[in-house]
């Protein structure tokens, strides 16, 4: 008896114990809330070349933005989360962007210094029309088999915007060049295509349509006539003149 009371006590414990596990209640793993992600906040530059100006005479300024809703400059109202613009301001001003979104609010300032122009000298003949131009103007150059500005002429650009949003007494022509490989036929149209998105750019910088006429000489006026890469981009360009019609 004593023998399998022994046997017996070890058999009951084991027996308890896989009871007890079948009735452990499954507790389902803890699901950890994760927070959703920061919104990004907005950034905002803007600058102004030049920043120092006699009264009369015209700015660009350049504004970029990111992750904003609404963009804002004083003076100017609502403006695109980037761009660039002429102003001409009549005093000193300070442009202040305001970049807002859902992440927070942005600001950046540019400051313009208007002064006076300068009293000229009894006697001293002052710059005529066509010398401001040839000092001023720039032409715009391309690369091979296109006419669409490149980015290193987009300032160039802008500056000759300025130039002409100053003098509103100038007519110009742009004039489409090209180098001398390929057809005539088809040099023509390129040049043509090159002085019309020159044009177009001019235009949209706030310079008046009635005051461009476009022309495209092809490759019939080159620059320089040297066989040579370096000779070949100086004659892929618009370049600019004064229209005396």
């Amino acid at each position: 008896m004593k023998r399998m009371t022994r046997i017996s006590v070890p058999v009951l414990l084991m027996a308890a114990a896989v009871l007890f596990a079948g009735c452990k209640k499954n507790i389902p793993p803890q699901t950890v809330a994760t927070a959703p992600p920061a919104t990004p906040a907005p950034t905002a530059t803007i600058t102004a070349s030049p920043t120092d100006v006699t009264a009369g005479n015209s700015v660009v300024l350049t504004w970029r933005t990111t992750n904003a809703a609404t963009v804002t400059i004083d003076g100017l109202g609502d403006v695109s989360a980037t761009g660039v613009k002429t102003v001409t301001p009549a005093t000193s001003t300070t442009y202040h962007l305001m970049a807002r979104g859902t992440g927070g609010t942005a600001e950046d300032d540019a400051r313009v210094t208007v002064m006076a122009a300068p009293a000229a000298a009894a006697g001293t003949p002052s710059m005529s029309a066509e010398e401001a131009f040839r000092a001023n103007m720039r032409d715009i150059f391309f690369d091979y088999d296109k006419y669409n500005v490149r980015n290193d002429a987009e300032n160039t650009l802008s500056r000759d915007a300025a130039f002409l949003s100053s003098h509103p007494g100038l007519k110009i022509v742009i004039g489409g060049y090209c180098d001398e490989r390929g057809s005539d036929e088809y040099n023509l149209a390129l040049g043509q295509n090159r002085a019309a998105y020159t044009e177009k750019a001019l235009i949209a910088d706030g310079v008046e349509a009635n005051r461009i006429r476009i022309v495209s000489y092809g490759k019939e006026k080159p620059f320089c006539t040297q066989d040579s890469e370096s000779c070949w981009q100086q004659n892929r360009r618009a370049g600019f003149s004064l229209d005396m019609n």
